[in-house]
């Protein structure tokens, strides 16, 4: 029996490719008319907007079979790395395999394998299936007392900086959506504040005129623990660019390599020259004005929510199939991508940490490919690896992130390489 691919994003393409070079029949399920997934500008479910750039560089975001360009530049705009997606399907044959303009609407356990039901009325079984739908579809709005008679509106709907136009705009959130959002609107805006929580880390995108993320990559026999990383980088960060509490944010309570962190040297540039004005969390709306929990009190005509996005599979009937439980953020997954259960579900995407990439996403779908052969060639690696899921699965992931799904990309890796290495 076939298997199924959810999404033809980066993740979807990776798995369609692994699947295909491991002699595996797959095919794909995508409900937009083209490749990309969230790199789809104006598609209903891409939170892509006009000046959306990589935050990593090109070269340690693309697949490592596929180089980007050497004529492009280093953290390539939104349109190049669309472009990029549809050559890569096209150089490996991928596009064939991909049923476009078509949703899944249902996944149901059908004896050993899934029964998938689709928008146009199919019904078709898989022996299994890999999720890679994303995770940045669901926006995750906060509950605020009080109403706002002005426009409010999360980042997900977010694509033109032309709606800040002469207004008095909030942008909320600190992740690297909000600091672009900042910075978009200042060039457009009458005034912006910027409500923020909690603190994070700055990281340049430049070094001596190369791309700062690029020396993480480079090749080392042994890498050094995250905590011991971020007590060796963080000093040298905060000499480079600055501490964040300079500019009145918030002192990061978190270390450097246990979250994403900010990959935007303009919006301290701002806040350092007064286009921006800091507010703390949002208390509650009054009409056209907005509380602060300080008690300050701003008129403001836009409010822009960048908080973030709930993680969700719509299509699956029961999330206890992958591990889900309770009311945890993500399903519980070995790698992010394994549940506990044999039952022919993988998840492949589902991560944070910035240093992944895409080569990142295709090591973890040469994984599952990997261990679907194993199967039927290697029984003993295949049953030695399922007793490593189970013990996997059992661990905690409260230090994972807010999600729990943050991995450290060094270590992270080179995990996966080892399953990869231990199946065959």
């Amino acid at each position: 029996m076939t298997y199924l691919v959810i999404g033809a994003g980066p993740a979807g393409l990776a798995a369609l490719k692994s699947f295909k070079q491991a002699g595996l029949p797959v095919e794909a399920v995508e409900r937009h008319a083209a490749i990309g997934g969230q790199w789809l500008y104006g598609a209903e479910s891409s939170a892509v907007y006009a000046s959306t750039h990589l935050i990593s560089s090109k070269r340690t975001t693309a697949f490592a079979d596929f180089p980007m360009p050497e004529d492009w530049p280093a953290y390539p705009g939104h349109a190049q790395v669309l472009q990029y997606l549809r050559d890569y399907a096209d150089h490996f044959g991928l596009t064939p395999l991909i049923r476009f303009n078509t949703s899944l609407q249902a996944l149901t356990r059908q004896d050993d394998g899934w029964r998938a039901t689709f928008s146009d009325g199919g019904v078709k079984d898989y022996a299994g299936v890999v999720i890679a739908n994303g995770h940045l579809t669901d926006p995750l709005l906060p509950q605020i007392p009080g109403q706002f008679s002005g426009r409010l509106m999360h980042a997900k709907d977010y694509k033109t900086a032309d709606i800040f136009d002469g207004k008095t705009v909030l942008v909320v959130g600190m992740g690297n959506t909000g600091c672009d959002i900042v910075v978009d609107a200042i060039h457009r805006a009458g005034r912006v504040l910027w409500s923020v929580r909690g603190g994070n880390h700055f990281v340049p995108k430049f070094l001596a005129g190369k791309p700062a993320d690029e020396g993480n990559h480079k090749p080392k026999r042994f890498i050094l623990p995250k905590g011991l990383r971020a007590m060796l980088h963080e000093p040298l960060l905060r000499l480079l660019v600055g501490p964040p509490e300079r500019f009145g944010l918030p002192r990061p309570r978190h270390r450097l390599y246990d979250r994403t962190p900010i990959v935007n040297s303009l919006v301290l540039q701002h806040l350092g020259q007064g286009d921006v004005e800091l507010r703390k969390p949002i208390r509650e709306f009054r009409g056209d004005a907005v509380v602060f929990s300080d008690g300050r009190e701003d008129r403001v005509d836009l409010v822009l929510l960048a908080t973030g996005y709930r993680i969700t599979f719509p299509f699956l009937n029961d999330l206890r199939s992958l591990n889900w439980q309770g009311a945890r953020a993500a399903p519980q997954l070995y790698l992010n991508i394994f549940p506990p259960q044999d039952n022919g579900l993988f998840v492949a995407g589902l991560l944070e940490g910035a240093g992944v990439g895409w080569a990142g996403r295709a090591l973890q779908t040469d994984l599952i490919a990997a261990y679907l052969k194993a199967r039927e060639k290697n029984p003993a690696a295949a049953e030695a690896f399922r007793r490593r899921i189970a013990a996997g699965c059992a661990q905690s992931t409260d230090e994972r992130g807010e999600h729990g799904i943050f991995v450290d990309f060094l270590q992270y890796k080179r995990d996966l390489q080892a399953a990869i290495a231990s199946l065959s």
